[in-house]
C-alpha cells in the first residue's frame, strides 16, 4: 500500500486547487498526468523583470516592472485594431496594448482610477511608451508576490505562464519529507544536495540561469531515477528467477524441417543465438531475452525457429509489430515459409470488426490457431489464449516495458522475446533492457552485399534526377526518397514531402506515389501494396517508411536534408534497400553548410555499414539537447536523466541497486524502506507490486 505522506505527490492534477477537467486535460497534453510530474518539467530559462520608479529610465525591449494608474479604455472596433488602455507611470503617458481582447475582461482586470504593478516587455512606438499582452498584473497589496526573476516553463495552448506557476508551486511547496535513500559515501562522492532541495532549486527563478549550475542540481536527480529505475529492474528480474515455467522440450521435427526446406544457410551468428534461446526454453525458467539485429541480419527467422520449438510442445506463440503493414508483412514472410508444415497462422490487428474478430479470437482461445501476428492489439481485453508459449516482440523501441510484461497476464508465464532492429549502445541496454538476458547477431546472411552510401549538395540534385532517368529505363529497379516534413515550413528550409512527390510526379509521370504520417493505417497499406506489386518507380515518403519495410526490388534510398535526421535514423531509412544479393545505393542530400556534428554523421554513414557502431557513435556525438525543460525522446524515456552524459550515474546505480537487492531482496530492512519512497515517485509501481506478489 503506498505511504500517506506520498498521496498528493501522487494523485491526478485535479486533486490540485484550482483544476478542474477543461484546465486538466489542457495541462495532461504537458505530459503531466500526476502531481509528480510537475517536478520533471522544469523551466527552460528564466526571466527577469526589474521594478523602475522612473520610466524614462527602464530599457527599450526588456521585460521591467512598472507601477501604474489607468486612465482610459479604448476599445477596438474592429478586429485587426488593438485594444488600447491609457495609463500612466508617475506621470509618464504608456499604453498598455492587446489584439483580439475580450472587452469585458480587460475592464475587470484594469479599472479607470486603480493602480496596478504590471510587467511586460517595454516598448517605444510611435513616440509612446508600451506594453504589449503583459506577462502580470497584480493589485497593490500583492506587490510582496512580485519577484524580479521568474521561471519559464513550455506550456501549451489555453495554458498561461501565471497559472501554470500557481499550481507548480502548489506541488513544491508540499514536498513529503523523506529519509535519504542514497548511501553516504556516493552522496561526497558526487558532492550531491539532498532530493528535496534539488527539485527546489531547479525550479528556483533566484539560481544563476546557466547550465553548470542547474546541472549540479539536475545530477542528483538523474541519479535517483536512474536508481530507481535499476532497482525496479533488480527486483523483477530475482523475483521472476524465483518462478518455474514450463521446459518445451521435444524432437525438434518442425525445426529440423523448416531449416531443411530454407533457400539459404543460417549464419553462424544466428546459429550460436538459437542455441541460447534453445537452452532458455528447455530450461523451467521463464525466458526473457533481447535479440539485437542491424537490419537485414534475419531476426525474423530466428524468432521463427524459435516458435516452432515452442508449438511442437503444444503450445502458442505471437509475434506483435508496432504497425499494422509491419504485421502483414511478418504474415506474408512467415506463412510462405512454413506453407510445407501443418501449423495454422492467423493474424489479429486493429481492424478486425465484427464477426470475423470473434471468429479470429475464438481460434485463438480454442488452440486452433498456432501461431498469431498481430499489432498491439494481441494485448487488448477480450484476447485469450488456450496456452500461450512464446511472445516476440519486433521492434521493442516502438513499445514500452508495460506491453511487453503485459503477456505475463496472458498465458501461464510465456517465454518473451524482444527484437530490435535498431543497434543499442551498451549504455541505454543497460538502462532499458537489465531485466534481460541479450543475443546479438553480428552477421549478415551470406550473399547480402553492403549498401554503398555517398553524400551529395542538393545544389547537384538535378544531376541524381538525371541518373534516377537512365537507371529506371534500363532497370526494374524502384527507389525511396525520404523527406523529413509532410507540410513546407517557413522556419524551416525544407522540402516537404507533398512538395517533393509533385515535382518527381511531373518529371515521372505517374510512377511516383507518396506515402505519410497522416495517411490512415489502410491507406499507408494499399499505397505499399501498389508500390511493391504495379508499375510505381518511387516512393517519396517521411520517416514511416523507417521499420521493417521489405521491398526486394527498392535498390536505392534517397534521404533528403540527410543533416535534419539522427545517425540510427539515418542507419535505419538505409537498411530499406539492399535486402537482396544486387547493389544497392544510399544517398544522403544535404545543404551546402553543415554543422560540425552533421558533418560527423555524415561521414560515419558513408565509412560503416555496422549498426551497432553506428549506436555507440551516435551516443558520443548527439549532444545533451534541451535536458532541462523537454522531455527526453527515444528509449528509454527519462524525465531528468541523459545517459549521453550520465552514464558514470548509470554504472554506479547499477552496482548500488545490486548490492542492495543481493541482499535484501524484498526491501524488507529499516535501512532500505525508504527506497519504496523512491519507487513510487519515479513510478516503477511493478517493482512495488512484483514485491508484493513475491
Amino acid at each position: 500500500m503506498r505511504p500517506a505522506h506520498l498521496d498528493l505527490l501522487l494523485s491526478p492534477i485535479n486533486k490540485l486547487k484550482g483544476v478542474g477537467p477543461k484546465l486538466e486535460n489542457i495541462i495532461n497534453k504537458l505530459g503531466i498526468i500526476l502531481n509528480v510530474h510537475f517536478l520533471w518539467h522544469f523551466p527552460y530559462k528564466i526571466i527577469e523583470k526589474k521594478y523602475y520608479e522612473n520610466i524614462n529610465e527602464a530599457p527599450i525591449n526588456k521585460l521591467v516592472t512598472l507601477k501604474i494608474e489607468i486612465i482610459k479604455h479604448y476599445p477596438s472596433k474592429f478586429k485587426r485594431q488593438p485594444y488600447r488602455v491609457s495609463c500612466s507611470a508617475n506621470g509618464t503617458p504608456i499604453d498598455i496594448v492587446y489584439f483580439n481582447a475580450r472587452h469585458p475582461v480587460v475592464r475587470s482586470i484594469l479599472p479607470i482610477k486603480s493602480f496596478k504593478m504590471i510587467s511586460g516587455k517595454l516598448e517605444f512606438f510611435k513616440n509612446k511608451f508600451q506594453i504589449t499582452h503583459p506577462s502580470s498584473i497584480e493589485d497593490m497589496s500583492d506587490i510582496q508576490i512580485l519577484r524580479e526573476k521568474e521561471p519559464v516553463y513550455s506550456l501549451t495552448a489555453g495554458l498561461n505562464m501565471k497559472s501554470f506557476i500557481k499550481l507548480s508551486n502548489q506541488v513544491l511547496n508540499s514536498l513529503p519529507s523523506t529519509n535519504e535513500w542514497i548511501d553516504n559515501k556516493i552522496i561526497k562522492k558526487y558532492n550531491f544536495v539532498t532530493w528535496k532541495e534539488a527539485v527546489k532549486k531547479l525550479h528556483d527563478p533566484e539560481i544563476e540561469d546557466s547550465y553548470n549550475e542547474k546541472n549540479f542540481f539536475r545530477r542528483r536527480l538523474a541519479f535517483d531515477e536512474l536508481f530507481a529505475h535499476q532497482l525496479a529492474i533488480f527486483i523483477i528480474r530475482t523475483i521472476n528467477n524465483k518462478k518455474n515455467s514450463v521446459p518445451f522440450k521435444n524432437n525438434n521435427k518442425l525445426k529440423s524441417n523448416l531449416i531443411k526446406k530454407l533457400e539459404f544457410k543460417l549464419t553462424n551468428s544466428q546459429l550460436i543465438v538459437l542455441k541460447e534461446i534453445q537452452n532458455d526454453l528447455e530450461s523451467n525458467k521463464q525466458m526473457i531475452r533481447l535479440l539485437q539485429g542491424d537490419v537485414g541480419s534475419g531476426k525474423t527467422i530466428v524468432a521463427l525457429i524459435s516458435m516452432l520449438i515452442v508449438i511442437e510442445s503444444g503450445y502458442q506463440a505471437t509475434l506483435m509489430a508496432p504497425t499494422s503493414i509491419l504485421a502483414y508483412q511478418h504474415y506474408e514472410n512467415i506463412s510462405k515459409l512454413i506453407k510445407h508444415l501443418d501449423i495454422n497462422i492467423g493474424i489479429l490487428t486493429g481492424k478486425d470488426k465484427g464477426k470475423n474478430r470473434i471468429e479470429k479470437l475464438d481460434k485463438i482461445k480454442n488452440g486452433n490457431t498456432q501461431i498469431i501476428i498481430g499489432t498491439h492489439a494481441l494485448i487488448q481485453e477480450g484476447v485469450n489464449f488456450k496456452k500461450l508459449g512464446l511472445s516476440v516482440i519486433d521492434e521493442q523501441h516502438r513499445f514500452g516495458v508495460y506491453q511487453r510484461m503485459a503477456f505475463n497476464y496472458k498465458g501461464f508465464r510465456p517465454s518473451i522475446l524482444v527484437m530490435s532492429a535498431t543497434p543499442i549502445p551498451r549504455t541505454l541496454t543497460l538502462a532499458a533492457y537489465g531485466d534481460m538476458d541479450e543475443s546479438r547477431l553480428i552477421e549478415k546472411p551470406t550473399g547480402r552485399v553492403p549498401v554503398k552510401t555517398s553524400s551529395l549538395t542538393l545544389k547537384k540534385e538535378k544531376n541524381l534526377i538525371e541518373r534516377i532517368k537512365k537507371k529506371i529505363n534500363n532497370s526494374n529497379d524502384k527507389f525511396f526518397w525520404v523527406c523529413p516534413l509532410i507540410e513546407e515550413s517557413q522556419e524551416l528550409d525544407l522540402k516537404a514531402a507533398t512538395d517533393r512527390f509533385n515535382s518527381l510526379n511531373k518529371i515521372f509521370n505517374n510512377k511516383v506515389m507518396l506515402i505519410h504520417g497522416q495517411l490512415s493505417e489502410k491507406e499507408k497499406e494499399t499505397t505499399m501494396e501498389k508500390f511493391k506489386n504495379e508499375d510505381y518507380k518511387i516512393l517519396v515518403a517521411t520517416t514511416v517508411i523507417e521499420v521493417g519495410i521489405d521491398i526486394k526490388s527498392a535498390t536505392t534510398m534517397i534521404i533528403e536534408h540527410a543533416e535534419r535526421f539522427g545517425l540510427a535514423q539515418l542507419h535505419q531509412l538505409r537498411g530499406r534497400v539492399g535486402r537482396n544479393n544486387q547493389d544497392s545505393f544510399c544517398i544522403l542530400l544535404h545543404r551546402d553548410s553543415l554543422s560540425e556534428t552533421a558533418k560527423k554523421r555524415i561521414s560515419i554513414m558513408t565509412e560503416t555499414n555496422d549498426g551497432f557502431i553506428i549506436a555507440e557513435e551516435d551516443l558520443k556525438i548527439r549532444g545533451p539537447g534541451e535536458i532541462l525543460g523537454k522531455k527526453q525522446s527515444g528509449l528509454p524515456s527519462f524525465n531528468v536523466a541523459d545517459l549521453s552524459y550520465d552514464g558514470d550515474l548509470l554504472e554506479e546505480a547499477k552496482i548500488y541497486a545490486e548490492k542492495i537487492i543481493n541482499k535484501d531482496p524484498k526491501l524488507a530492512n529499516n535501512e532500505n524502506k525508504s527506497l519504496k519512497d523512491l519507487l513510487y515517485i519515479h513510478e516503477r509501481d511493478t517493482a512495488i507490486r512484483t514485491l508484493s506478489a513475491g
